[in-house]
């Protein structure tokens, strides 16, 4: 595997520029003091240099060659052989979304249910590395689109979710589990599933506390959203005439249900009351993610500058010691 070089602090590269101009002063000060000696004879044409004189401009090459390797030392030189490794491989993540009859309430606009595929389309379009995979739940589950890459067609798929797919009830369990199920043999750096639930679990063959202990067993991380205001929720219903009608229904989200599973699994629970704080939980779990790889990525770097200055070091001592020994009677 081939290793990136990085500088930490690349704009000291830019010293490299003086260099070749002091390089030049240097040279242009040699000439300016060599003295010239008027011969009458042709003998001094004939001259073949000593080895002190063809060794004149050495110690200026061991001077520039050496500032030069310490200038690449002060930018810090660093590896990161494994980073392509880590950003290839991603995160797989398994939203899990309730849509049962309760996500129809109005407290989001339009509704819980429209909010909630309307931010978590948002919230793809952030993870481009990620294989994502979608499970809806009401009173049973299942897989509306395993993991992918392709998340044009998951987002597709958003579009086409809607209340009654599925009996109607709350199987938070069997949501939870049927995405693990999706995760469990996935050999990702990081597996995750984002439940969304507005209510209590009331169906399903699997307790959610169970499913839990699956998703730690497979360490698969949990984050659970509540979505739903404070108190009282408008949930529409039609009449005996066909005429749409709201009727004031009590918000009941088992938030210590939702809780335990995030804690037991190493997530994070999150109350979502409206549109925008809806939004906001999706960042911060976009955050949380992301700054995992960060780390794993900074972990994997390794300082190189030693190496250039040890060398640049060597090259500087050489140079000062051929001009206070053996070339110390010819200026360089």
């Amino acid at each position: 595997m081939l290793t990136d070089i990085t500088f930490k602090d690349p704009w000291v590269l830019y010293l490299l520029i003086l260099i070749p101009v002091w390089a030049g002063w240097q040279w242009y000060r040699y000439n300016d003091n060599r003295s010239e000696v008027v011969f009458s004879g042709s003998q001094m044409l004939n001259h073949n240099p000593t080895l002190k004189e063809r060794l004149a401009h050495l110690p200026l090459i061991l001077r520039l060659l050496g500032m030069v390797f310490l200038i690449v030392a002060l930018a810090r030189p660093q590896s990161s052989s494994s980073w392509q490794d880590v950003t290839t491989e991603g995160i797989d993540i398994v939203m899990s979304l309730d849509i049962s009859g309760s996500m129809q309430a109005e407290d989001f606009k339009p509704n819980r249910l429209e909010a909630s595929k309307k931010v978590a389309s948002s919230f793809i379009d952030n993870r481009p590395t990620d294989r994502i995979g979608l499970v809806v739940f009401a009173g049973q589950s299942f897989t509306q689109c395993p993991l992918t890459t392709d998340h044009s067609v998951i987002k597709n798929l958003f579009v086409g979710i809607k209340q009654g797919m599925l009996e109607d009830g709350t199987a938070i369990g069997m949501g939870l589990a049927t995405a693990v199920k999706r995760l469990k043999d996935s050999e990702a750096k990081s597996k995750v599933v984002i439940l969304l639930t507005d209510g209590d679990n009331n169906s399903g063959s699997i307790a959610p506390e169970t499913a839990a202990e699956i998703a730690q067993k497979f360490n698969i991380r949990v984050y659970t959203i509540g979505v739903g205001t404070k108190g009282m929720a408008p949930f529409p219903f039609t009449d005996p005439f066909g005429r749409k009608r709201y009727q004031d229904m009590e918000v009941k989200i088992n938030e210590p249900l939702l809780r335990e599973i995030a804690d037991k699994t190493g997530g994070k629970y999150f109350r979502a009351t409206d549109n925008e704080t809806l939004k906001n939980v999706y960042a911060e779990i976009d955050q949380l993610e992301k700054s995992k790889i960060d780390v794993t990525e900074y972990r994997k770097k390794k300082e190189e500058y030693l190496p250039w200055a040890l060398i640049g070091f060597l090259l500087v001592f050489l140079d000062v010691v051929m001009r206070s020994t053996y070339l110390r009677s010819i200026p360089a």
